[in-house]
């Protein structure tokens, strides 16, 4: 009886190993679907526990206080929810209507023009840096340059027209602040994009062929897709910045906020990596750079022209559609030219 159970046991030991095998591959082959990050119902969740919370933590904290980071985080909320759920809905119709080969008929074949080109087309193109990544992952697929489908990638969330409104709306009366944005954002597309088709690996885009290889699904499955994944997961990221704002506004030492805004190259690498950290949506970041009042222009520019081109979970995802050694070299880059691009537009126009 020992045996035949055995006999029995091994096979289907067999099977379920197989089927788990086949799972964990299908799941590491799912195209444009990296692990979120940030759920945005755990963080609304979250919220709603914090605030239902907030008349027991009344009385253990400054009231003051407690008022002025509630006022702060709802203001951030409210005033950029409109252009997040705009632009939620507008990348997922981009993701589910315009196909990449669409580009790659348009764009010309010489690195020097379709890298500016595939930039600029980021204003008519717009997405949230979410649907940017695996978007310039099908362009790669589909045999579109490397660099140009980077530069698509970073020009697509920062240079869009939902995006530069919201800066409008955020910085009311300041409309260099817009075209500074403009500017550097395009900028950093163009200069990253040419810079890594001198230097850049282009072994990754083999695997990007074959990670997503296959057909499309239904243009209304897309769309839905998309937009409910960029809601949640932008949705969850705002509140995360937001809180973060507020946080830095109530309990950090406004000597110690003024003392590194009088450094201009302090200020600027600070508010550059708070933007990797934070990992605001485009099209809602503008409102909490605004709320930096201690900062300069100049360095909340940094902020706005860093967050859509390089942060956290635009790093995880480049990981998982381009590989790790991509991401690796990729996002120093971005990094650097961003903020030099910025402190550029800056001090020309502010």
């Amino acid at each position: 009886m020992g045996v035949g159970w055995s006999l029995c046991r091994g096979p289907r030991i067999a099977a379920m190993r197989s089927t788990l095998g086949h799972s964990e591959a299908a799941t590491r082959a799912a195209p444009g679907r990296p692990r979120r990050r940030v759920d945005g119902r755990l963080v609304v969740l979250l919220v709603l526990i914090a605030l239902y919370s907030r008349g027991m933590l009344a009385g253990s904290l400054d009231p003051v206080a407690l008022r002025t980071w509630t006022t702060v985080f709802v203001a951030i909320v409210v005033q950029a929810l409109p252009f997040l759920v705009l632009g939620v809905l507008v990348s997922g119709a981009i993701t589910a209507l315009v196909s990449p080969a669409v580009l790659e008929r348009l764009l010309p074949r010489s690195p020097l023009l379709a890298v500016p080109g595939a930039a600029l087309a980021g204003t008519a193109l717009p997405g949230c840096e979410c649907a940017s990544v695996p978007i310039a992952g099908r362009l790669t697929a589909r045999g579109v340059q490397p660099a140009a489908a980077l530069a698509f990638m970073l020009s697509a969330p920062a240079v869009n027209p939902i995006v530069l409104v919201a800066t409008a709306v955020a910085f009311p009366g300041q409309p260099r602040m817009v075209l500074a944005r403009f500017l550097g954002s395009l900028g950093t597309s163009i200069v990253v994009g040419l810079v890594w088709s001198r230097v850049g690996d282009q072994g990754w885009v083999a695997r990007t062929r074959e990670r997503l290889a296959g057909g499309e699904g239904p243009r209304w499955l897309a769309f839905t897709s998309a937009a409910r994944h960029d809601l949640w997961d932008a949705g969850g990221w705002l509140v995360v910045g937001a809180a973060a704002a507020a946080t830095l506004q109530v309990l950090v030492p406004r000597s110690l906020l003024l003392a590194v805004a009088s450094q201009p190259a302090l200020a600027a690498l600070a508010l550059g990596g708070l933007a990797v950290v934070l990992a605001i949506c485009s099209e809602a970041d503008a409102f909490v750079a605004a709320s930096l009042r201690e900062f300069s222009l100049t360095a909340r520019l940094v902020f706005l022209v860093v967050g859509p081109a390089v942060d956290v979970k635009l790093i995880a995802m480049q990981a998982g559609v381009f590989g790790r050694r991509f991401a690796a070299r990729f996002a120093p880059l971005t990094f650097v030219v961003a903020v030099v691009c910025a402190v550029v537009a800056g001090r020309v126009l502010l």
